[in-house]
């Protein structure tokens, strides 16, 4: 394990020609200190997880005192936020540290947020605030331990310094880790700008270092690359769908090019079902729903192929987004067959799994609570002693058809009940990071400056799908006070 002060930085992207990002050194706080510290990352990266306790951790973390072998550079992108191009984008309050080479050989980007304005400002302070930090710490590896692909959180640094949002608030940054931060808006720039040699080297980076697979200098690499880079949008964004998941804020910025989910502003989860959720309370028009997410995808990604134009050629392009709807329909099927305990993919178990979604927006049932408590229905029809699933019964005639008419799909079509159940569990969280959750944690920062629960909260997501006796609490729906909290893009 490496202590903070021995990590080994690569640097790959800084050898890319200038165009693509500004060299920039961070602009630390002046009494930094730690907020929180992921050591099971840490362990992950091969970092002494230990360094929690070094006195000199957030120094290190905000800039203050520079890492050895890092090559801090603000990355340039452009993209299309809410339908619109927006050419002057970049990394206006975060910097790519550089990559580390881990124990194991792998490579991360290490991407300091909040760490001062660079030239793709746009005039903004170049800060975060330490509640959009808190948020994007907690949902980041709370998306991870699902097993969506997602950015990693490593840490956030707090400081005495205030910044001016809504109101004064404290600032903070964060370090997130992932195998790149390389987005859709990356290529967007260079296309529009009609810089073909640019996309070109920024394709062939990508494709070296994530999609090994295809092979290099090969005619029909690049249109490879478009189909793989569907499939994996594909699959996150089914995982999103199949766990309640909303981005909030779906710009081509904001896309991967591996598939991770990432920029985490005004996300949330569904409680009750509603395709037309917004997360964002700045989306006046719901363009980012929950509902409109898989199209939206669709339609970023037809943005993306637009920029391979001059290597892949519109026949591959078309091929891609071909590969998008096969693997997002596919991957979207397997996954709700599975949470409601299907064995197999039978018209008659899809349509049984659309009508309960129309039945759970109608009454306005917790979609998490709800699809955890149906393992312990039972082929017969019975559910034992599962308090929840009794009082749902009670509600209506219309419930209790639905359990007759459950019992009856499962004796077509799943596995014996203990074997069933077991499987359902293991797609089915017990834990889910509701808003309430992330706020309370916050409003101890803010108002106590006590940050125990925030790592409180991380460690309970680690095992989302797992009972965890004492965090009942956890697991169940909001309180009245979190029904109508509302989250915005301001950070």
């Amino acid at each position: 394990m490496r202590k903070i002060t021995n990590l080994r930085f690569e640097n790959a992207y800084a050898e890319l020609p200038s165009e693509f990002y500004q060299k920039k050194d961070p602009v630390p706080f002046e009494s930094p200190h730690v907020v929180a510290f992921n050591e099971n990352l840490a362990d992950e990266l091969g970092i002494d997880s230990g360094e929690k306790q070094n006195p000199l951790l957030a120094e290190y973390l905000c800039g203050k005192k520079p890492l050895a072998g890092a090559d801090p550079l603000a990355m340039y992108y452009a993209g299309w936020q809410f339908g619109v191009y927006n050419p002057h984008l970049g990394d206006g309050r975060a910097l790519l540290l550089g990559q580390i080479i881990d124990e194991r050989n792998r490579r991360w980007d290490l991407h300091l947020k909040g760490c001062g304005t660079t030239r793709f400002s746009r005039g903004f302070d170049g800060r975060a605030t330490l509640r959009s930090s808190i948020r994007e710490y907690l949902g980041s590896e709370a998306l991870h331990h699902l097993g969506i692909p997602s950015t990693r959180a490593l840490c956030v640094v707090g400081s005495t310094e205030k910044i001016e949002r809504e109101t004064r608030e404290p600032a903070a940054m964060m370090l997130r880790v992932a195998e790149t931060h390389v987005r859709f808006g990356s290529f967007e720039g260079f296309y529009h700008r009609g810089e073909p040699e640019n996309v070109r080297a920024l394709a062939d980076y990508v494709i070296a270092r994530h999609y090994p697979e295809i092979p290099r200098q090969a005619e029909e690499g690049y249109g490879l690359f478009l189909s793989a880079m569907a499939e994996k949008t594909a699959s996150t964004i089914a995982k999103w769908q199949a766990f309640g998941f909303t981005h909030g804020v779906m710009n081509t910025d904001n896309m991967s090019v591996t598939g991770l989910t990432i920029d985490y502003g005004p996300y949330g989860f569904l409680e009750t079902f509603d395709r037309d959720h917004v997360s964002n309370h700045s989306d006046h028009f719901g363009r980012y729903s929950y509902g409109n997410q898989p199209a939206i995808a669709r339609w970023n990604l037809e943005k993306f192929t637009k920029c391979l134009d001059g290597l892949a050629g519109e026949e591959q392009a078309i091929n891609a987004i071909e590969t998008y709807n096969k693997a997002f329909s596919e991957s979207y099927r397997e996954l709700m067959l599975r949470k409601f305990g299907f064995e197999k993919e039978k018209k008659e178990s899809l349509r049984f799994i659309e009508k309960t979604l129309g039945v759970l927006a109608e009454f306005k049932t917790d979609y998490h609570i709800f699809l955890r408590n149906i393992s312990d229905v039972r082929r017969d029809g019975s559910f034992g002693e599962n308090p929840w699933l009794l009082e749902l019964s009670e509600t209506s005639e219309r419930w209790q058809q639905w359990f007759r008419e459950y019992a009856g799909e499962l004796r077509e079509n799943s596995l014996p009940d203990p074997e069933r159940k077991k499987r359902m569990d293991s797609v089915n969280p017990r834990y889910v990071l509701r808003n309430h959750i992330t706020e309370t944690a916050i409003r101890e920062a803010l108002e106590q400056g006590d940050y125990s629960e925030i790592e409180k909260v991380r460690r309970i997501f680690e095992n989302p799908f797992s009972d965890q006796p004492g965090c009942e609490s956890y697991a169940a729906d909001s309180p009245e006070w979190a029904k109508n909290l509302v989250v915005s893009c301001l950070s």
